[in-house]
């Protein structure tokens, strides 16, 4: 079996890395050339970090990889620090890694494992047979500077995976529109040379007071990187009534004005423009397979509505995907091919779709200003419900359910409905873009 994917990024260069390493030729188009940045917190929780373990990916300190012990939470004038539980599923630490690293070390790694990854090549539509089948992709060749160069190439394949972020080219040339029921939001960050940059907890703002004293809209973060910067970024979800309304860059700079100086979060200590990205929630875009196509990461809308995670929901697609395609290359007919890997959907589903369906109710209620003030007030003077809050944003559990948290957490997830992921919404504009097909 032949697999294409699309895009170099977490989903698609573990998607590689497994399915190289099992032995099935396997090539990724990358339409940027490495290394490259991406907007990001750079921040790995441990269910990421576990992805990385599952790889083999060496991730050593002096590589660049700076570990951390949890998450330090402020909000209500309160801070508290929550370590990172001890599960028997996942490490008990973090990672802070830029992407500018990060991407490019998953896909040296996925090369080492067999996989090809040719960069300067951005796909611009899926390829079809007569019945409707995804049997390949189209991309142009891009020349070093990123233009095109008008040559266009195509891609054959028995497998495609769709790994190429929100804006999907690869899923939208099929007419597989993002959904407006599911929950998006949008982050910005940028970086400041910062004596905070060696800090060994994720820090997370549950307020933004703004320098004026008014609270801003949204939560932020400040991860230090070790390289002598912090990246520092704020995200805000649409179901507050600010979002789009804004322009997140003065936000940012709005709250960054308010913080101690000694932090250096000042103009002439920011490294870079601020950049912005969109982060698409809860499966907003389905089905996670058609005929011959698999969506993974961003392009499926795997982030969490929880907190805006998306690498290691990314990885674990990818990891899956390649699981469903190693057994269906080992099916003794095509038919029985074909039904395991129409089950990638239906385990993502399984997996993480009552945990999304929890967190588009928690989207929706953090976007009330009245509840937010409320639930922190309530919540922050009490260390043992922050901790059960934490495990429950991050999806940090033991499957044995060994703990109380465990427990609770699984009981809440039994008695929602799992957001679907298999079925396009009513509202889809499926085969409103035309098809290229090959005959």
């Amino acid at each position: 079996m032949k697999v294409l994917i699309v895009g170099a990024g977490p989903a698609g260069s573990t998607a590689a890395y497994h399915l190289a390493s099992a032995g099935v030729e396997v090539t990724v188009l990358e339409k940027t050339r490495f290394p490259r940045e991406k907007v990001c917190g750079d921040g790995l929780t441990p269910r990421a970090v576990r992805e990385i373990q599952l790889m083999g990916l060496p991730h050593d300190p002096a590589e660049g990889w700076r570990r951390n012990k949890g998450l330090r939470l402020i909000a209500g004038g309160r801070t508290i620090e929550v370590p990172w539980p001890e599960l028997s599923n996942f490490p008990n630490y973090g990672l802070i890694r830029t992407r500018l690293g990060f991407d490019e070390s998953l896909a040296a790694h996925a090369r080492e494992a067999g996989a090809t990854i040719l960069e300067g090549h951005s796909v611009t539509s899926a390829l079809t047979d007569d019945a409707g089948t995804v049997i390949g992709a189209t991309a142009s060749v891009l020349d070093g500077a990123g233009r095109k160069t008008g040559e266009t190439a195509d891609f054959m394949a028995d497998v495609v995976l769709a790994a190429d972020g929100n804006s999907t080219r690869t899923a939208v040339s099929l007419g597989h529109e993002k959904r407006d029921d599911r929950p998006m939001g949008v982050a910005y960050r940028t970086y400041f040379t910062s004596p905070r940059h060696d800090d060994d907890w994720m820090e997370g703002w549950l307020e933004l007071p703004g320098k004026a004293g008014k609270p801003l809209p949204g939560y932020g973060w400040v991860f230090g990187v070790g390289d002598g910067t912090s990246n520092v970024g704020l995200g805000i979800l649409n179901s507050s009534k600010e979002f789009g309304k804004l322009d997140y860059r003065a936000v940012l700079r709005d709250w960054t004005a308010a913080m101690p100086a000694d932090w250096g979060f000042t103009p002439e200590n920011q490294v870079g423009p601020i950049r912005g990205a969109a982060l698409p929630m809860g499966f907003n875009r389905t089905p996670h397979y058609s005929d011959g196509l698999m969506l993974l990461g961003d392009a499926g809308g795997m982030v969490s509505p929880f907190n805006g995670e998306g690498i290691s929901y990314a990885m674990e697609s990818g990891r899956f995907a390649a699981e469903h395609i190693v057994r269906a290359c080992a099916a003794n007919s095509r038919l029985a091919s074909d039904h395991v890997l129409r089950g990638y959907a239906g385990f993502v589903q399984e997996q993480w779709g009552s945990h999304f369906t929890l967190g588009r109710v928690f989207a929706s209620l953090i976007g009330k200003p009245a509840i937010m003030k409320l639930a922190l007030r309530t919540g922050m003077p009490v260390p043992v419900l922050m901790r059960f809050v934490v495990r429950l944003m991050a999806n940090l559990t033991d499957a044995d359910e060994r703990g109380f948290e465990d427990r609770v957490i699984h009981l809440l997830e039994k008695l929602v409905p799992a957001t679907s992921n298999q079925g396009f919404p009513r509202t889809s504009k499926q085969q409103s873009l035309p098809i290229v097909s090959v005959k």
